[in-house]
């Protein structure tokens, strides 16, 4: 009798699981499964590749001296980490919605409205900052001096607006091209500047090689404080890694391509961040390499390269149009997963005849017009204004995505999911590890006084904000949440909270 009770238990449970795991997979109807395994390398090539290098390397050389490979490898083993553990989310089950899905199956609908609206707080703030950053990279051709700034930002924004709406396959095409010139840049420089310190040769009248880092102050010439200040200004040159996870859910094989696309990640880490600069310290001194400009330009233009800033300057171009690209689409796929869960209003869960959640995106538009805007009126502050802002999303993002992991492999010891064969290295110790990183980032800003410590500041404000966002949006939640038969703690607790509220 007892092992009939037990059977029959068994079934149910076992039905329920599966009501389950439909109800989180009706979040992805409509999406076409249009990526294939070479635009999702690229994407994760992209993603990890930004104008952090291209651009941002030169000033933080000239802070940090040769330890910034150092720290961009430290920074770049956390985000393959954080890569490793959303990897294994995906295994789980691909979602369009990422960790904002996640973070609903194993947090709640509260947790997941409060990673999905940081999430889209970053991007909102980054995009203002790539049109203007889009802007100045053309006013650096004299002939278009005298074209407002708002004008190019404008062009930009219809350009990349105009190809998320059309389809998926576009904006993976996009994509897959604008990664593609990084990628070359990267790659011309390795073999050029590989080739020159392999034959002995000398860069503005310096031989090149090993000794020019000790006789130059050493790995950290300003000592260790300014390397340590400097981390959390690079995790921010990765931040974009976690899109992978956003196109796992209209991905063809989400399966096979994106545990591969993620293993690469930590290797192209290594060569475009770290041999990079390392490459570079050892072709010229490192205080040669100045802020404002590219350091890659400060060496081919050292070797007299006709051109090379124009060529470089096309590079950054498409870094900045690169980062607005994913800007929008992701929104557009994180908005349609909070409106699923009753997080956000129900016009973003509409998709076009192509299967583009084009609301979230239209609305992100929107936003991106007050870029424009902004640069009209204040051209010369709209970084500052914003960029800051945009950092307390990302640490959030990767946050949420860990924690859900950690949820996931407890799930798994509890029966209530299966287990995954990609699993993310060392965890749980490297899972509690990577908070403690996310956590040091945070208070390193604190130290970077004004913008880092106002920014850090802004917490409990942008908290007041999430509270009244849930306050307005619990009563479509609730209706929308899963019943609490569904054996989800997490759920069945939100459940109980939002009656409560």
């Amino acid at each position: 009798m007892n092992s009939r009770m037990q059977k029959d238990e068994s079934v149910r449970q076992d039905v329920v699981k599966t009501d389950h795991r439909a109800w989180l997979e009706s979040h992805e109807a409509g999406y076409h499964k249009a990526m294939g395994n070479r635009q999702v390398q690229m994407i994760a090539i992209g993603g990890a590749i930004g104008t952090g290098l291209f651009l941002g390397a030169g000033a933080r050389l000239q802070m940090a001296g040769p330890s910034l490979a150092i720290v961009y490898l430290v920074c770049g083993a956390f985000s393959f980490l954080i890569l490793r553990a959303l990897g294994e989310l995906v295994m789980h089950r691909p979602s369009s919605g990422s960790f904002v899905s996640y973070a609903r199956e194993f947090l709640g609908e509260k947790a997941s409205f409060v990673a999905g609206w940081m999430y889209f707080l970053n991007w909102a703030m980054t995009g203002i900052v790539d049109i203007t950053a889009v802007a100045l990279y053309m006013h650096y051709w004299g002939a278009f001096g005298q074209v407002p700034q708002w004008v190019f930002a404008l062009i930009a924004l219809c350009l990349v607006a105009g190809m998320n709406l059309i389809g998926v396959r576009w904006f993976a095409e996009m994509e897959f091209w604008f990664a593609l010139i990084k990628v070359a840049a990267i790659v011309i420089f390795l073999i050029v500047g590989g080739a020159i310190l392999g034959s002995g040769g000398r860069v503005a009248g310096h031989a090149t090689g090993i000794h020019l880092i000790a006789s130059n102050g050493g790995l950290f010439p300003h000592g260790l404080m300014p390397a340590l200040v400097l981390v959390q200004g690079v995790v921010f040159a990765f931040a974009g890694v976690e899109l992978v996870g956003t196109a796992a859910g209209e991905c063809k094989d989400a399966n096979a391509v994106l545990p591969r696309a993620i293993n690469r990640v930590i290797w192209r880490i290594a060569v475009f961040y770290v041999a990079s600069v390392a490459l570079l310290v050892c072709l010229m001194p490192w205080s040669a390499y100045k802020a404002g400009q590219s350091p890659f330009v400060t060496f081919f233009s050292a070797l007299g390269v006709p051109g090379i800033g124009s060529m470089m300057n096309i590079v950054v171009l498409s870094a900045a149009l690169s980062s607005l690209n994913s800007g929008l689409y992701s929104t557009g796929r994180v908005l349609h997963s909070l409106s699923m869960g009753g997080s956000a209003p129900k016009l973003f869960a509409r998709m076009s005849a192509q299967s583009v959640p084009y609301t979230g995106i239209v609305v992100t538009v929107a936003i991106y017009v007050i870029g424009v805007v902004l640069n009209y009126l204040v051209p010369s502050s709209v970084f500052e204004l914003v960029l800051n802002v945009a950092s307390l999303g990302i640490i959030s993002t990767w946050g949420f995505i860990v924690v859900c992991q950690m949820k996931f492999r407890s799930a798994v010891a509890r029966g209530e999911v299966q287990d995954v064969t990609f699993r993310m290295p060392g965890a749980p110790f490297t899972s509690w590890l990577t908070l403690l990183f996310l956590l040091g980032v945070l208070v390193l800003m604190a130290f970077d006084y004004p913008n880092g410590t106002w920014t850090v500041a802004s917490i409990p404000v942008l908290a007041v904000l999430l509270v009244i966002g849930w306050k307005m949006t619990s009563a479509r939640a609730r209706r929308a949440v899963l019943p609490p038969t569904i054996p989800s703690i997490a759920l069945t607790q939100n459940v109980l909270e939002t009656e409560q509220d």
